[in-house]
């Protein structure tokens, strides 16, 4: 691979399997892994643990502008701590889920992550997973992915991997959850999820990751050793 940083963008909706591939895909060549997702839920968690509230601007531009947002690389995987603490599993929690749109609406928020995001790249080449990866983040990123799947597939997915973590009780509640946040994602002002320029769409129902990943990395590979 070539000794210049290269930064893989994957978006997509949630439970679409963006998480997955793209942890596999950084494990398979080398790259360091970024959940951007995370950084977002760590910002609810953090505004929750204060008690305030989610939908009111104001009460969490000024969180944003008093904490201490420092990231780190970890086996190679980016993380961070807030004010000196790591969130961990309590990002996954079922309130962090339902209220992390209301905080990702927000455009300062959007502009605080983005420049942490951005800065990750100094850590080295990338696949970095979310929903503007390659339409804000790095969107001259020659690797840019949108990943998809059926809504049903979506949900048993997600009920799967979270339903112990989160607290849901049956993948209806999922489906529901993922459709609301689907909704607030799509159609909110600042950076909605959307395809971005150039993205090659990937509908991974029916398809396990390692399929997506061999994708991905074949043609990342590919381009990284042309003349």
């Amino acid at each position: 691979m070539s000794n210049k940083p290269l930064v893989i963008a994957i978006d997509g909706p949630s439970a679409s399997g963006k998480s997955t591939v793209a942890r596999l895909t950084a494990k398979k060549l080398g790259f360091n892994y970024v959940d951007s997702g995370s950084f977002y839920r760590g910002i609810t968690w953090k505004a929750l643990r204060e008690g305030l509230d989610t939908t009111d601007s104001e009460q969490i531009i000024a969180l944003i502008n008093r904490i201490e947002f420092i990231c780190f690389l970890r086996d190679g995987a980016v993380m961070f701590t807030i004010d000196g603490e790591e969130p961990g599993d309590q990002i996954r929690s079922q309130p962090v889920q339902e209220h992390v749109s209301d905080i990702a609406a927000i455009p300062e928020v959007r502009a605080f992550l983005v420049r942490r995001l951005r800065d990750t790249a100094r850590l080295g080449s990338l696949a970095m997973e979310g929903r503007d990866i390659g339409t804000v983040v790095f969107p001259d990123s020659p690797f840019k992915y949108y990943l998809d799947a059926d809504p049903d597939e979506r949900a048993r997915r997600r009920y799967n991997e979270l339903a112990d973590k989160a607290g849901y009780s049956n993948v209806s509640e999922v489906f529901d959850s993922l459709a609301r946040r689907d909704r607030k994602d799509t159609t909110r002002k600042a950076a909605p999820l959307q395809i971005a320029l150039g993205a090659k769409v990937i509908d991974s129902t029916g398809m396990v990751a390692e399929q997506v990943v061999d994708i991905i990395t074949r043609e990342v590979r590919a381009a990284a050793t042309a003349p």
